[in-house]
């Protein structure tokens, strides 16, 4: 079988809220529905940028609708209540898919599959998360038995307390590399993606530039006062941020004092400390928001007369212990990077999801990847991660770097929970 080619046409993004389960009222998008929130993306998206380009609702073959905490008011019914509030005809098929972190990348890969093997021609890969009004912090109770003793499902190997909290797993990434990395590392990234996403904002890179921009606004309210409406058209968790101050941020993870870096002696000698080195101001906050992207076999885009952002080349994804699951980008990079027969060397540019700071200098050790290469615009620590529509930020926002800076190749790729990685390549065909 001859695989087609798969264009990604247009993408478009709500800005990215920040969430505060405990005080809802200080999310700008804290009276909207996760679903509702995907649902005014896709109204305003198709009614706009894709109605200029002839792309009506009729010609969506197929919808993939990622979520990571697929329960409560974001169970999708397969997908279709996104799309019945966003006014998609019937025959539109579509389907929910949860791959926590790499959901709405996820569900685009398999859409791009469904192009390349002739099934479709017009597709339509989103996301969205929203963490304010579905909470996801802690251990779930429904998983509580695999730390049960008394349970027929428990395992003694398996670290379920620390495999689950993904604060956790960050920091046992961390040690598991020392000498490598430094608290002052993490804390000097986390402060370039907070100044350069500011940047990036003060320039209206995000609402205008290269292929007029990605974010969407959707009217919220403003914070603190649901009463009073707002068009949110900014990312909300973004500070101008110092060294100084992000490195006195509180401390909130517990070190696991492993015995090849000399146990909790050795650790305090070290880090001076017996807390562990993740902090907000290293690892991305709660959010809300909402991500969609149209795909395109590149025989119809050319009867269409249109032009692709880029051609998607190459996918991957690997498992990981998930006790270190921000270890998953790499495997799931390199499977990717095999199968296009490219190497790390021949990619220009990099989103690497920022889930916290230590999984972006990791994956860039690894494959030896320099920093002015890598988020260029600023990265989750600061634009945020709504779980399930992240990976199609990180595609769509790459899709436009590689376009500005006239590079060939991009690789979007983020550590996924449960100990999973997701990579996206994607080439810029005017390069």
């Amino acid at each position: 079988m001859n695989l087609k080619e798969v264009w990604l046409i247009d993408y478009a993004r709500t800005a990215f809220s920040r969430s505060r389960p405990n005080q809802p009222e200080r999310d700008v998008f804290g009276e909207i529905r996760g679903d509702e929130l995907l649902a005014q993306l896709l109204m305003k998206f198709f009614d706009g940028k894709l109605a200029e380009k002839g792309i009506t609702r009729n010609d969506i073959e197929e919808v993939s609708v990622g979520v990571a905490s697929g329960v409560l008011e974001n169970w999708t019914y397969g997908g279709k209540i996104p799309l019945y509030l966003a006014g998609f005809p019937n025959k539109v098929s579509s389907f929910f898919i949860d791959k926590q972190c790499a959901s709405a990348g996820a569900g685009m890969h398999m859409l791009a599959m469904e192009i390349m093997t002739g099934y479709t021609n017009c597709v339509l890969a989103t996301g969205f998360e929203h963490m304010t009004r579905v909470r996801r912090i802690g251990i779930d109770p429904a998983i509580e038995r695999y730390m049960d003793e008394s349970s027929i499902f428990y395992h003694p190997e398996y670290d379920m307390q620390n495999s689950v909290n993904m604060l956790q797993t960050a920091q046992r990434l961390y040690e598991e590399e020392i000498p490598k990395f430094t608290k002052e590392d993490l804390d000097k990234f986390g402060v370039r993606s907070h100044n350069l996403t500011i940047k990036s904002q003060e320039e209206k890179w995000f609402t205008s530039g290269m292929n007029g921009g990605e974010i969407i606004p959707i009217e919220g309210h403003v914070e603190g006062n649901v009463n009073e409406p707002m068009m949110v058209e900014r990312d909300m968790a973004a500070r101008k941020s110092t060294l100084e101050g992000v490195a006195g941020l509180r401390r909130i993870t517990t070190p696991f004092y492993l015995e090849k870096n000399g146990g909790k002696k050795g650790y305090i000698e070290r880090e001076g400390t017996t807390e562990g080195v993740i902090t907000a101001g290293n690892s991305s906050p709660l959010n809300a928001g909402a991500t969609a992207a149209i795909l395109m076999e590149a025989e119809e885009a050319k009867k269409r007369d249109l032009e692709p952002m880029a051609r998607i080349i190459s996918i991957g994804w690997g498992g990981v212990d998930p006790r270190v699951m921000g270890r998953g980008p790499v495997p799931a990079t390199r499977k990717a990077l095999e199968h296009a027969n490219l190497t790390a060397e021949d990619i220009d540019f990099w989103e690497i999801n920022e889930a916290f700071c230590i999984v972006a200098l990791n994956c860039m050790d690894k494959f030896n990847i320099p920093e002015e290469k890598v988020n260029i615009k600023g990265g989750s620590t600061a634009i945020g991660h709504p779980l399930g529509a992240t990976m199609i930020r990180l595609t769509g926002t790459l899709a436009r770097i590689l376009k500005e800076k006239k590079g060939r190749y991009g690789v979007a790729n983020a550590c996924v929970g449960g100990g999973q990685g997701l990579a996206t390549i994607i080439e810029n065909l005017n390069a």
